[in-house]
């Protein structure tokens, strides 16, 4: 295979992360692509082998297209499997319930992503026929499968994603909505709700919902109703939860369905991780993304977007995504059945606001809304026209028939689909999915304490072209990851650098819904909202998003969960500290009383279990804290030990528990999962053991959200609709840093990712 005529074009950064996690044993970057386009060419006739390894290669090597991360893993190596996420079915049966255990270890053993619908499931407390015993429900299955993975995926290539669905109408739903609220439960899970267009409807004009007991349960009540409550009851928790944590989101099972390219074999019960893909039972994602910024080139004064080279570029990357199928190796028999059978693949996108901000398009105009639906519908075009080809050439899904009269055979049930590209991406250097650019500037930690700012690079030059850039400027703009308040930078400017959450909320989804009308499968977004988001524009967002044919939603609001850093301005803390400072402002050490309740609990961290005692005063509030870690005498306990001496000091003397967590989660050193949740250092495992059992959680924001929201929501993406107000407030990462590079990280594509060195939790 002659490849001397290119050599991987890769920044600095993309060398770093394919040494940390992709390249094996003395592999170089043009190794790794000549093994996975070798590998994926084995398909082809022996004839054209050679020349589509080198096709494969280039594309690879230009980083036009990049596959999921397995993929590049190992494709080639011989071990493990090429996808990147999976959906298992579980029905209500122990022995079902166990089989997806089982295949999900397998799964998980190498990296995958999971998707589970638990709606089949009887509720807590029914009763079993075989044992007279009573059920466990969906949410403790839940929880089982997550310490299941925690456990399975400590100390591998990455850690498992997974997704957990239950249908809206299912007994457990309340319990299920607010299940992650207390950022403990199932952390490496996100969750949704199955809604259905009949719920949407009930919402709508306020009418009754039915709980019932699944129909397809074992359960000798199956199909009864067990409550009736108001359908609004239901939305209304939907949006509290996920105002408050960003879960659960809304899976549109409706729409989904009706768009299921083999309803005969089955419905779209769940997703993946990140919920892009609607699979049915077993089948797995084969996934790539081609890189949009690439394919803008400079034209006569302007700048043009290359349909051509697009096409050329879909149509390669579609048959290299049906060789995947071919030549991929599946942890269970039942997988591989499921994949074979549909053939299943999904080109979508990445680099697609670097696309827009060179073709001098801001991301809400709708210049950009209409590039975008030409380029999608570019790329779904050619993929179909390909898998018709191949079909004809080797013939078509097993499972395949026509769903309309005389519709030609095909390849593949489903071609496009725009997933998470949260490392790919950065090994493109290229921006992620179809998401905005969540900072421009940010400061990232090195080596021996060093601080490295990081900028965009578009921005940049272009601040160096109209002759405002300065290093200043950089370090402004470095402090709020926004170029929105920085005097110096023009308007238009401005406006063409937006970031995540300073773009309307109503641009953000309909740039998902103008993806999703000309994609197969689904779209991966976060729907960034501003800290002051509030309730009601959660609830816009929501129909907003249902009229305009999305299959689902997944929103964040800045701030919104614990790991990030509390600005917390409440008139009790307030009155507490005034308190506080009382007498010429000084603070008096509370005496220890000789008797003392607490409690204890265990966290593992990277150094080994640690031990966390929590001891109360009479009015329980928290009064002092002990640990113990390991053995004793090692730095690492003597560290911990002068950290819990200076807490204990700190609530005697009257420091708010809130302040002292505030300080300490998020602390980062050789971080480990436990029982579903990252603890990053003792000092964080601390913190959340402090959070847990000293922090109640406020009513204060909980209340009535009164009737359907007045908003004239229309029914196509080119509504005016106003969802979201004005906000200055500076743009800010999630408060955790990155456990890899200690960089900033964000909610974006359904996942958290590291925007320095790519580190996420999803997987891409």
């Amino acid at each position: 295979m002659n490849t001397n005529r290119i050599k991987p074009q890769l920044k600095e950064n993309a060398h770093t992360i394919l040494q940390t996690r992709y390249l094996v044993g003395s592999e170089t970057a043009q190794d790794l692509f000549l093994r996975v386009a070798k590998a994926v060419a084995k398909p082809e006739d022996p004839k054209t082998r050679e020349s589509w390894a080198t096709t494969f290669y280039d594309l690879m090597a230009t980083t036009k297209f990049l596959p999921n991360s397995p993929t590049l893993f190992n494709a080639g190596t011989g071990q493990g499997t090429l996808s990147a996420c999976f959906v298992l079915p579980i029905e209500d049966t122990m022995e079902s319930i166990m089989e997806t255990a089982r295949s999900s270890a397998m799964i998980q053993k190498y990296g995958g992503g999971l998707g589970y619908s638990f709606s089949n499931l009887r509720p807590r407390g029914s009763g079993i026929k075989t044992t007279q015993g009573k059920a466990c429900g969906p949410i403790s299955v839940l929880e089982m499968l997550s310490s299941l993975s925690d456990m399975i995926t400590q100390g591998g290539k990455r850690h498992g994603a997974n997704m957990g669905i239950l249908d809206v109408s299912h007994p457990e739903i309340l319990d299920f909505i607010h299940m992650k609220d207390d950022d403990v439960t199932a952390q490496n899970f996100n969750i949704s709700i199955a809604v259905t267009d009949d719920f949407m409807k009930a919402v709508e004009n306020n009418e009754n919902w039915d709980l019932i007991v699944p129909p397809n349960s074992g359960s000798k009540s199956a199909g009864e109703v067990v409550e009736t409550v108001p359908a609004r009851d239901i939305w209304n928790k939907i949006i509290e939860s996920a105002w408050r944590t960003g879960d659960p989101g809304l899976y549109f099972i409706d729409e989904a369905n009706r768009h299921n390219p083999t309803p005969h074999l089955g419905k779209l019960e769940s997703t993946n991780p990140c919920g892009e893909v609607p699979l049915l039972a077993n089948e797995a994602c084969n996934l790539g993304s081609i890189d949009l910024g690439k394919f803008v080139t400079q034209g006569l004064g302007s700048p043009i977007f290359d349909f051509e080279s697009l096409k050329e570029v879909s149509r390669i990357a579609a048959r290299f995504l049906d060789n995947v199928v071919s030549v991929n190796d599946f942890p269970t028999k039942a997988v591989k059945k499921a994949v074979d059978t549909t053939r299943k693949t999904g080109l979508g996108v990445m680099g697609w606001h670097d696309a827009i901000i060179k073709m001098g398009m801001p991301y809400e105009s709708r210049d950009a809304l209409e590039l975008g639906s030409k380029v999608m519908a570019t790329i779904n075009e050619a993929a179909k026209a390909v898998s018709i080809e191949l079909a004809k050439e080797r013939g078509p899904y097993p499972g395949w028939l026509p769903q309309t009269p005389g519709e030609e055979p095909i390849r593949n049930a489903t071609r496009t689909c725009i997933a998470p590209t949260g490392t790919i991406s950065a090994i493109a250097g290229a921006s992620s999915g179809i998401e905005p650019i969540f900072a421009l500037a940010f400061v990232k930690n090195v080596l021996d304490g060093k601080q490295l700012r990081e900028g965009n690079e578009h921005f940049i030059e272009i601040a160096h072209e109209r002759g405002f850039y300065s290093e200043g400027l950089m370090d402004e703009v470095a402090k709020t990851g926004s170029c929105q308040q920085v005097a110096e930078v023009p308007s238009d400017v401005k406006e063409l650098f937006k970031v995540a959450n300073e773009i309307a909320i109503e641009a953000h989804i309909r740039m998902q819904a103008v993806f999703q009308a000309e994609t197969d499968l689904a779209v991966s977004k976060t729907i960034n909202m501003a800290n002051s988001a509030t309730t009601e524009d959660i609830e816009g967002a929501y129909w907003l998003a249902y009229r305009n044919n999305c299959k689902g939603i997944t929103i964040y609001r800045d701030g919104s969960k614990s790991m990030q850093v509390l600005e917390v301005n409440s008139t009790k803390e307030q009155a507490a500290e005034s308190e506080l400072l009382s007498l010429s402002g000084l603070k008096f050490k509370r005496l220890r009383p000789l008797q003392m309740q607490g409690v204890t609990e265990r966290v593992r961290t990277g150094h080994g279990n640690t031990y966390v005692t929590i001891n109360y005063d009479q009015e329980k509030q928290p009064f002092e804290v002990f640990t113990t870690l390991g053995k004793a005498g090692s730095c690492d306990s003597a560290n911990l030990e002068a950290i819990t001496r200076l807490v204990s000091l700190a609530l005697r003397s009257g420091v708010l528990a809130e302040d002292i967590v505030d300080q300490l989660q998020g602390i980062t050193c050789h971080p480990v999962w436990d029982q579903g949740v990252m603890v990053r250092s003792g000092p964080d495992a601390l913190a959340q053991v402090l959070r847990k059992h000293t922090l109640q959680e406020s009513d204060e924001t909980a209340e009535p959200y009164g009737a359907q929201l007045g908003l004239e929501i229309a029914n196509t993406v080119g509504a005016k609709t106003e969802i979201t107000k004005e906000s200055n407030q500076p743009v800010s990462a999630v408060g955790f840093s990155c456990p890899e590079c200690s960089g900033p990280v964000a909610f974006q594509e359904g996942c958290v990712i590291c925007q320095s060195c790519a580190w996420n939790q999803c997987g891409g």
